[in-house]
């Protein structure tokens, strides 16, 4: 197993580190999946974080309610089960848990408050330059034989503009990310804007809160129950698709769908035209899967709105004219891809942050460049890209090293401190 070995140099700023393997840009369960691949085969790598602990999305951007969608089978990461003990759908707490013991475990020590500002490849020398800057003002570049973009589907918050919402409103407004609990909102007539798993939940955490959430829903969408005849829907489908195609499960899920929960389009609720599963394939749009949010629109405790207008004193128009009197609004309106504010490289990842070419074909691209949690296939997706890269970076490494004796030579321009 390979050591850190560095040199201090107070002459070049920003400071120079060479790494002699990987740099993760991530330390979600994406770059920690990747970490722990390269870590059972001795390559050395560093894991870049900007925020201040592993898992940011889960520990500092989610409600206090939330569990795992799908079964814990599907959501664990290579080479380490969740424990036993743990539920069939384990909670945020539990799940951080389970990273932070799967960190631990790997002996994984990401380099946090670190944000990368840009990351080139560098003809000249063959190199990936990973340029970061942290909390203290300092900036570090990071020269690297190959660099795996960690960062995932979900890096920043989108945040959209409606009229009048900034200026005219007057009231609270929050994104989904900063929602932790409807206790906050008890008694209080709530806007939620978006209707996916995020919007559903956190109307559901209001009613329970004695608040009136009204949900925006533009445009159609399909919701699924959580669990069939006790088991999880997800499971079915996957076991489904062994044998069948995806149009067939598809039509197979709605039929089940209708008759577990009824009709649900008279609510509001228009399915797409495409199935959930060719839907979620194509367009990367996942289906609601219910844990009580239908229960409650029915009753009328979660009022379905149209699409918004523009927003005025204490009040929202809607666009079939309707006005509602509103105190707060919460966008569950979500997360995109941050990795074309930082990459400088426009030919595997799309403008949109997303690997070109679709899964499975999307985690590994020219010059050392990987990609992984952008397959839109959630955890399970992750964690099958994230044991593919280790591979090949790990067969790459041992090739290379078995040859320069874990040294790399480098036509550097300037001096730099070595991780070996």
């Amino acid at each position: 197993m390979s050591h850190p070995l560095e040199h201090e140099d107070h002459f070049f700023a920003p400071r120079c580190i060479l790494v002699n393997g990987p740099v993760i840009v991530g330390a979600g369960p994406s770059g920690l999946a990747v970490a722990a691949g390269l870590k059972k085969q001795g390559v050395p790598f560093i894991v870049l974080e900007r925020a201040n602990c592993i898992a940011s999305l889960w520990q500092n951007r989610t409600y206090d309610r939330l569990k795992l969608h799908l079964p814990k089978q599907f959501c664990q990461l290579p080479y380490f089960p969740f424990p036993r003990k743990f539920p069939e759908y384990p909670s945020k707490y539990q799940f951080i848990n389970y990273l932070q013991s799967y960190a631990d475990h790997f002996d994984i020590s990401p380099r946090f408050n670190e944000s990368v500002q840009c990351a080139t490849y560098d003809d000249a020398c063959g190199l990936w330059r990973v340029r970061t800057s942290s909390v203290r003002g300092g900036e570090v570049e990071y020269i690297c034989r190959w660099l795996v973009v960690a960062t995932g589907e979900n890096a920043d918050k989108v945040v959209p503009e409606f009229e009048g919402l900034k200026d005219e409103f007057g009231g609270n407004v929050i994104h989904a990310c900063d929602y932790k609990s409807g206790e906050d909102f008890r008694g209080k007539r709530v806007l939620v804007v978006g209707c996916g798993n995020s919007g559903m939940e956190v109307s559901l955490d209001l009613c329970h809160h004695n608040a009136a959430p009204s949900m925006v829903v533009r445009s159609s969408l399909h919701v699924l129950p959580r669990e069939i005849l006790g088991k999880s829907t997800f499971e079915l489908a996957v076991s489904m698709m062994k044998w069948l195609p995806i149009g067939l499960v598809d039509k197979i899920m709605l039929v089940t769908a209708k008759m577990v929960l009824g009709n649900i389009e008279k609510y509001g609720l228009k399915r797409p035209q495409m199935g959930p599963l060719q839907l979620k394939n194509i367009e990367g749009k996942t289906p609601v899967l219910d844990i009580g949010a239908l229960k409650k629109i029915r009753a009328g405790k979660i009022k379905i709105v149209p699409g918004i207008k523009r927003f005025t004193r204490g009040r929202v128009e809607l666009v079939n004219g309707e006005n509602l009197e509103i105190d707060s609004v919460i966008l569950a309106t979500g997360y995109c891809s941050n990795v074309p504010s930082w990459l400088k490289e426009n030919e595997f990842f799309s403008k949109e942050g997303f690997p070109r070419a679709p899964f499975p074909n999307g985690w590994k691209g020219k010059a050392g460049i990987y990609a992984v949690g952008f397959t839109r296939k959630g955890l399970s997706g992750a964690s099958l890209d994230a044991t593919r890269v280790a591979q090949d970076i790990g067969k790459i490494w041992k090739e290379e090293t078995s040859h320069k004796k874990q040294s790399v030579a480098v036509a550097c321009p300037r001096k730099c401190k070595s991780h070996f």
